[in-house]
């Protein structure tokens, strides 16, 4: 059955891998873990650094591939993005138009389409 799930959450895990190869290339550390590529630092994580269009974050997951700003990031976070691993071995690509589907729809709403989107885990 884990093949299956690799399978299906591939083309996620595919958009992921130019982010991996960027963070390798610029200094960033690449290694497997639980079956996850897991980056930390590089040129990729300027993508979770603040912007005029969005608040940043500490870590975000495409398919079986984890990006963090850096390792303490990745440390603190890794619980977190492995539930949206999980997420991916389910949904599939389909995990990405659903997520900004319900934030959209939640944000329109008038609420915050990070902290209450369903496909966010709860608090540990």
């Amino acid at each position: 059955m884990q093949i299956l799930r690799y399978l299906w959450a591939l083309p996620a895990t595919l958009l992921g891998l130019p982010l991996v190869f960027t963070a390798k290339l610029t200094g960033g550390r690449v290694r497997m873990r639980d079956g996850v590529i897991a980056v930390s630092g590089g040129a990729s994580a300027r993508l979770l650094y603040p912007s005029w269009f969005h608040q940043g974050g500490a870590a975000m997951t495409f398919g079986h591939v984890i990006i963090a700003r850096d390792e303490k990031c990745l440390y603190q976070s890794w619980n977190h993005e492995r539930h949206h691993v999980r997420q991916f071995e389910q949904w599939g690509l389909l995990l990405i138009p659903a997520y900004w589907l319900v934030g959209f729809v939640l944000w329109f709403r008038g609420y915050d389409p990070y902290l209450d989107n369903p496909f966010e885990p709860p608090p540990e």
